[in-house]
């Protein structure tokens, strides 16, 4: 049996960070009691059901014959994503941003220093840090947070599959085979992503996380291309998108909402914080889009929302209210006011300008 088919190996469950109360701009939601992903239905089946369904599924690979190299593909991403979600479930709640960024940047490099950096000032506000476990940009991340507030999703390579000293061993450290399986983990856990200079890997993630957002496969979180003090490489690209793609109308022009690029710690870290200043969660029930709130809106300022954003409404208007019933497995949630309407799932970008409104009233 190869080392790809072997169970992964057993590490004693992970404890959450030492008792030290919380931030609370650091609590998210209980990601075990919401929907998964956030426009699931509010009639979804149990966990039993959910657990049959899938034994009626392994039946049928059996049935329908499936080639021995397919059945491995399903078998090892079902068990990575398994122990991948238990290492992660004990810090559910806890606010995470996940770093993106080259594995050959040096220690002496301005990203290097601009990423530890980043990442002591988000553990120091209660947030933990997610990367990919590796040398470069990945290893500042952990350095800058310490490893009592990081995480590692470290990627099985034959030349790179060894994690960086300061998460290796630790057991908050989860090692796939697949990208595919490391890219939802990094995205489906994390409040906020920023995304550091890299290479093919990191413009990798970089537009997928874009394309997440723009179709609404992700729970709107804020996406920063973070940058050296008076580096072009996220401007080269952010000049790219529009002259090639807005320009010629491969993309919409609220699209551009969806990122920022920011060129020094204090910037990223205002971005994150502001985009959780009123705005805390969102999840659909039925047609409705519901955005949680820190605290309630003067009925002006919903008047107001209602005249500038009435584009992406498709029926009714934005109305303020308490929780849905469906939403009472949710208790943590159970006391924030709601901004609710019937949203059209196309127009991303405005959304985005929404929260912003939202976080500026």
């Amino acid at each position: 049996m190869s080392d790809s088919e072997k169970e992964l190996p057993p590490l004693q469950p992970p404890v959450p960070p030492a008792a030290v109360p919380v931030p609370p701009a650091a609590l998210g939601e209980d990601e075990k009691a919401r929907p998964q992903p956030a426009d699931e239905p509010s009639f979804a089946l149990e966990s039993e059901d959910l657990i049959d369904m899938m034994k009626r599924t392994v039946d049928r690979l059996h049935l329908d014959g499936t080639a021995r190299g397919d059945l491995k593909i399903l078998s090892r991403s079902l068990r990575e994503l398994r122990y991948a979600f238990k290492v992660f479930q004990p810090f559910r709640r806890r606010r995470k941003v996940t770093i993106f960024g080259s594995a050959r940047t040096p220690p002496d490099h301005p990203n290097y220093v601009q990423a530890s950096a980043l990442a002591a000032r988000m553990a120091e506000l209660g947030w933990m840090v997610v990367t990919g476990a590796g040398g470069g940009i990945m290893e500042a991340g952990h350095k800058g947070a310490g490893r009592e507030m990081s995480m590692g999703l470290n990627i099985m390579l034959p030349f790179e599959q060894s994690a960086n000293p300061y998460i290796q061993g630790d057991p908050k450290l989860v090692t796939l085979k697949y990208f595919f399986t490391r890219k939802l983990m990094f995205i489906k856990e994390c409040s906020a992503v920023v995304c550091c200079p890299g290479g093919f890997g990191t413009l990798d993630e970089t537009l997928e996380i874009l394309t997440l957002l723009q179709t609404g496969k992700q729970t709107m979180l804020p996406l920063i291309l973070q940058d050296q003090p008076g580096g072009n490489f996220w401007k080269g690209l952010e000049t790219f998108f529009i002259r090639e793609l807005l320009e010629n109308k491969l993309i919409s022009p609220e699209d551009v909402h969806l990122y920022r690029v920011s060129h020094s710690v204090e910037e990223t870290v205002e971005e994150i914080l502001g985009f959780y200043r009123n705005y805390h969660s969102m999840r659909y029930v039925d047609e409705n889009l519901v955005l949680r709130l820190n605290h309630r809106l003067e009925e002006q300022t919903v008047a107001d929302l209602n005249k500038e954003f009435a584009d992406i409404v498709v029926s009714g208007q934005i109305s303020q209210r308490d929780a849905f019933p469906e939403e009472s497995s949710e208790v943590e949630v159970a006391h924030l006011p709601r901004l609710v309407f019937h949203f059209n799932r196309r127009n991303y970008g405005r959304l985005r300008l929404l929260i912003n409104a939202i976080n500026t009233v």
